[in-house]
């Protein structure tokens, strides 16, 4: 039986949450973070945006213990993630893109061993695990075999687990790819009660970008580099742009257009988007090319604008089995 990991230390708990000093990793001679720094406040929300490769995987993995950094340092609820790594567990939910859970057990089992392993009281352990299963609403299923379950049923019972020992923070790497919307919505909804009850920080990184409209802090991160921080609403004022989207008649349409704008950007397979902040350059544009389009509209400034705006590409859906090189080597690199 796994030993139980430490009681949290008692007295107030630190006002920075997550705290990253120049933060380095790299991977076969490739850097995958570059001296990143960053503080997290307890209480907040903080989402992490960045294109495949970006460094977001990496990242979590040396804030879960996970991995060891290749240089600065990092903690989380005080606890350095090198020299106090049990400690900084106790503090952590974490629930990962891939799959982590152990299809042989029951639901109901893989909350119990979860339990067992923080240490859990079993009273505390029955009524975490009804709470957190009703939460998700697998109630139903507490007693079938993971195996049997759906990608949606996974996820959820994943996100169950991560809250049951009640964590002060909460890594969420893709938390809900495969929920339906609704369950999504009550998810969220669950995880900002938690936040102003019990100061919960969470930490995500999604490809939902209406999930972090309402962050506190929204970190942008490019090639191990992060290029932009702050509220929504300050990254909009201050990156954001009006972008022209459309989709040419044929390729022929679309390679006369790249190459009288080279600042067009390619948006999936037959898209393009266009800085429209020049009105005059966007109706010259637009008679130009009007009999060649199939669709034309406008983006105001969003989040997806200043993702593209400040990286030069769309925030991809992560679910479509594109994996990048950080991921693959991170999940190499051992799980808890």
């Amino acid at each position: 039986m796994t030993s139980p990991l430490p009681e949290a230390p008692q007295g107030p708990l630190p006002a920075i949450a997550i705290s990253v000093e120049k933060l380095s990793a790299a991977y076969g001679g490739r850097t995958v973070l570059d001296e990143v720094t960053l503080q997290i406040p307890r209480g907040t929300s903080f989402a992490l945006l960045g294109p495949n490769g970006a460094g977001k995987t990496t990242l979590l993995n040396i804030l879960s213990t996970l991995r060891r950094p290749d240089g600065g340092s990092a903690s989380v609820a005080g606890a350095d993630v090198v020299r106090q790594q049990t400690l900084a567990r106790r503090s952590l939910g974490v629930v990962f893109q891939d799959s982590s859970l152990d299809d042989r057990l029951s639901a109901w089992e893989n909350l119990e061993f979860h339990g067992l392993v923080y240490g859990m009281a079993p009273k505390l352990r029955r009524e975490r695990s009804a709470a957190v299963l009703a939460l998700v609403e697998l109630e139903d299923w507490r007693d079938d075999i993971v195996r049997s379950f759906s990608g949606g049923m996974r996820r959820r019972l994943e996100i169950a687990r991560a809250l049951l020992h009640e964590p002060q923070i909460l890594f969420l790497d893709e938390p809900t790819v495969g929920l339906d919307a609704q369950t999504r919505l009550r998810i969220w909804r669950y995880l900002d009660e938690m936040r102003r009850e019990r100061q919960l920080t969470v930490l995500t990184t999604t490809h939902y970008i209406e999930e972090v409209e309402s962050a506190d802090t929204v970190c942008i991160i490019d090639h191990g580099r992060i290029i932009a921080e702050g509220s929504p609403e300050v990254l909009k004022s201050r990156h954001g742009s009006r972008w022209l989207h459309v989709v040419p008649r044929d390729q022929a349409a679309l390679d006369a257009i790249r190459a009288q704008r080279p600042d067009a950007q390619l948006l999936g397979q037959h898209g393009l988007a266009l800085p429209a902040d020049d009105g005059a350059m966007t109706d010259a544009f637009l008679t130009a090319f009007r009999d060649r389009l199939t669709e034309v509209r406008f983006q105001d400034p969003t989040l997806e604008s200043v993702f593209l705006s400040l990286t030069g590409r769309q925030l991809r859906d992560r679910a479509d089995g594109d994996r990048d090189a950080e991921r693959a080597a991170g999940r190499r690199g051992g799980r808890r």
